[in-house]
């Protein structure tokens, strides 16, 4: 089950002071969950063409699951047929047809498997439900609360991410855990921008490189869900937080939450190709989406490849179609190295803390129990940040605070680093900037459970 709104972001609403907005994401993180655990293993990877049948056409079934969380749901509204006034419906159908154009227009490719595999979708999926999700079979919408989250059948881009997780399965098949995982979102959020670009006819320099544009209400402090074109600028909010996603391996995010950081490390592989698209320029399916597309069809990556593999593909793939000596080879070779992933050393780009201390703060406690974790490289924190925390440990005056163990209802601390320290201290006994600093730091990587 792969959700287009990240789970750490449904764990901060889960918290928020409104009870129906709280509700909504807590039932949405009880739904996603047992779905996880009902597709805990891949879908067989099916077999398919490379090449559009003629006559070919997109065929497309859009059912209302009217509020339940009962699949498919009864069947509303099937290919060729007019337009029902029931808006998400009428959304689905035409954002699934927006898709299967993109694919077949500029790829050649009838749908996601290559031989016309159907395009499924269900809306009205649970009450208020907060996200959207390909289930392996077909595309999912819920409603949103309407205080947080619009209708996710408004956003073209949203239709096009989750239906790209149905591309990946039917090629490389890309195992949804670290950098795998992070490619596998990276990918379908590549492809969701490259629909809505076709459907508004744009080049790389004119499109808004957002994903989910436009499912925030007025309400939240931010444009989309992600930007591949400024990675960790989406959002800044009071209740949501900052955006986590960083751009470069310098800020790489070691969790072992979201199957190891798959939608904040994303940002990584995302602003590659918004560098390689934009420096090739014109419409970004002719240049980068070309490369990346050549990569899936041609299996060119194993499903559990990092982000070097990837990366030396995708080089491999530009030299193929363009050239050797191309400029789109050289845009590819540059834009990975611009994120700071090497072609030829995976090992160390699959592991970027190796020389660098990992930072852990954990927060737990307080009436709902919940605890927040963030796990980061100690070279990612701003420079104030890291030499204050450094300042910190080298004086003793973290190793100089009360212990406290957790306990019920009470807020507690953990602070990790590396080696060198390893304590637990109540949030009373922490003075006001350290736990303003400590708040930043678990920000900048949030995780709960």
């Amino acid at each position: 089950m792969n959700g287009i709104v990240p789970p750490f972001l449904l764990e901060r609403l889960a918290d928020h002071a409104e009870p129906a907005v709280a509700s909504c994401a807590q039932q949405t993180l009880a739904v996603d969950g047992s779905l996880r655990t009902r597709r805990s293993a891949s879908a067989p990877r099916p077999t398919f063409a490379t090449t559009a049948t003629a006559g070919a056409g997109p065929q497309r079934t859009i059912s209302d699951a009217g509020g339940s969380t009962a699949l498919p749901g009864r069947t509303a509204r099937r290919e060729g047929d007019p337009a029902t006034g029931d808006r998400s419906v009428d959304e689905a159908y035409d954002a699934l047809g927006a898709t299967w154009q993109l694919l077949h227009a500029a790829f050649g490719r009838d749908s996601l498997d290559g031989a016309g595999r159907p395009l499924l979708a269900t809306v009205h999926y649970g009450e208020r439900y907060d996200n959207a999700f390909w289930d392996g079979e077909r595309m999912v919408f819920g409603d949103g609360d309407g205080e947080i989250f619009g209708s996710f059948t408004a956003a073209v881009d949203v239709v096009g991410h989750e239906l790209a997780h149905g591309l990946v399965q039917a090629t490389v098949d890309l195992v949804y855990q670290g950098q795998s995982g992070a490619l596998n979102e990276s990918i379908a959020d590549a492809v969701g921008s490259l629909v809505k670009q076709h459907l508004l006819a744009q080049t790389a320099e004119e499109a808004d490189w957002l994903i989910g544009a436009g499912l925030f209400t007025d309400r939240v402090e931010g444009v989309a869900l992600r930007s591949m074109a400024a990675p960790g600028t989406a959002y800044d909010d009071d209740v949501l937080g900052k955006d986590p996603q960083p751009a470069t391996m310098a800020g790489y995010v070691v969790t072992s939450s979201d199957n190891g950081g798959v939608h904040i490390n994303s940002g990584i592989p995302n602003h590659a190709f918004f560098l390689a698209a934009t420096a090739i320029g014109g419409p970004a399916w002719e240049g980068a989406g070309r490369v990346w597309m050549d990569v899936l069809e041609q299996r060119a990556v194993a499903p559990d490849a990092d982000f070097a593999a990837f990366a030396s593909a995708t080089v491999a793939a530009a030299a193929a179609r363009f050239g050797a000596d191309s400029r789109e080879r050289a845009a590819v070779a540059d834009a990975w190295a611009k994120v700071g992933v090497g072609l030829d050393d995976a090992s160390t780009a699959a592991d970027p803390a190796v020389d660098d201390e990992t930072v852990r703060v954990e927060r737990s406690g307080g009436l709902l129990g919940r605890v927040h974790v963030a796990e980061v490289p100690e070279s990612a924190l701003p420079d104030p940040e890291r030499e204050r925390l450094e300042e910190l440990v080298d004086s003793g005056a973290l190793a100089d605070l009360p212990d406290a163990p957790p306990k019920p209802d009470a807020y507690t601390w953990r602070i990790e680093i590396s080696q060198r320290i390893d304590i637990t201290v109540g949030e009373g006994e922490l003075p006001d900037d350290v736990l303003s600093l400590l708040r930043s730091i678990l920000d900048r990587g949030d995780s709960r459970r």
